[in-house]
């Protein structure tokens, strides 16, 4: 972050007593990263719906808008970033949505980053009504963070080809206007892996994650969107919260755009910002999940138990041994988080992604 620039973020998602999702994996970073920020809990549990049993309290879309009229009754409503997360319904988002909408309209130059949680592995976890909802607000983002399956769901398209995969990101740029759009974890399906260019793949035969950016050109008319891509391997086990995180560090590392860039040419333009961003976020993320397996595998085998659902469901306490154990490393790895040790690979031009 550019210290000279004083930096505020108004993060808007779940809270967990207990752990790292939501706002408690994405709270930390910012401010490791030197961002104040500002948090609105969309919900308030004891910890994260992996453990099987929670308790805890959402906020109605009343409670949201008292809070942000609170804020601005008192001239706090000051965020130069907007981060917006997990909302459990459909009038709370509208709530979500109202507020990213004034915001825009005051502070042109906020920077927003939208992360539509919605699903995963083919199955939504919120209502249905917050869909379209959400393609409402995809206008108003920066950056939106959406997984393989929320990818599908906002563009009715099913990815399953590289045609389908094309016809959704042009959706989200040019229906949508979204200028930036990364798509983390993506499983490197055989013809993915097929379409990818060789040097992003990992050089061992380790099962690998794709992480996708796409940046829309200033003259779209005459510009093709520009597409990046990188790797990292893929990691045993189940963790909660990655995306959060990854979101945060995506936020945190996109940068404004600077009068003193270094020039470019035609022949070699330079990563737009969102390149830059997916990269260390990517790279950051990685090394947190190793540290949080690399913790996980230490633990007592009662704590290590493989997922067994007839047996979790006998002993609920068994399931919930297993997700403690494996709760991100964020303040272990909070040297991490500030760069200190990390690799960053460069994210990749895929070069002819576009060419049919």
């Amino acid at each position: 972050m550019d210290s000279s620039f004083p930096e505020r973020v108004l993060s808007v998602q779940s809270h967990v007593v207990y752990g790292y999702v939501g706002g408690k994996a994405a709270v930390f970073p910012l401010q490791c990263l030197g961002y104040d920020v500002d948090v609105v809990n969309t919900v308030h549990f004891s910890n994260h719906s992996g453990y099987g049993r929670s308790g805890g309290t959402r906020a109605t879309a009343a409670e949201l808008n008292a809070v942000f009229e609170g804020m601005e009754r008192n001239e706090l409503m000051v965020p130069t970033r907007l981060l917006t997360g997990y909302v459990p319904g459909a009038e709370g988002l509208s709530a979500v949505a109202d507020l990213a909408h004034k915001l825009k309209n005051d502070h042109p130059d906020l920077i927003y980053l939208l992360d539509p949680v919605m699903g995963d592995a083919g199955k939504l976890y919120v209502a249905a009504d917050v869909i379209p909802i959400y393609r409402e607000m995809l206008p108003l983002s920066t950056i939106i963070s959406p997984n393989w399956f929320e990818v599908e769901t906002l563009t009715d398209i099913k990815l399953n080809d590289l045609p389908s995969l094309r016809k959704a990101i042009s959706i989200l740029h040019n229906t949508y206007r979204v200028p930036n759009v990364v798509i983390s974890s993506i499983p490197l399906t055989p013809w993915l892996s097929a379409a990818i260019p060789p040097m992003i793949e990992q050089a061992d035969d380790s099962e690998q994650l794709l992480c996708l950016a796409s940046s829309s050109s200033p003259n779209p008319a005459q510009e093709q969107p520009i597409v990046y891509a990188q790797s990292v391997p893929l990691l045993p086990g189940y963790f909660s919260g990655v995306g959060d995180l990854f979101s945060a560090l995506l936020l945190a590392h996109f940068s404004r755009p600077s009068n003193s860039a270094a020039p470019s040419t035609p022949e070699n333009p330079p990563p737009r910002p969102v390149a830059h961003a997916a990269a260390h976020a990517l790279a950051t993320t990685h090394h947190i999940l190793r540290l949080t397996h690399a913790h996980a595998v230490t633990l007592p085998e009662p704590e290590r138990m493989p997922t067994d659902d007839e047996e979790d469901k006998k002993e609920p306490l068994r399931k919930t041994r297993r997700m403690r154990g494996r709760e991100l490393r964020l303040v272990q790895g909070q040297a991490a988080i500030r760069g200190v040790g990390v690799d960053v690979r460069p994210m990749v031009a895929w070069e002819g992604f576009w060419d049919a």
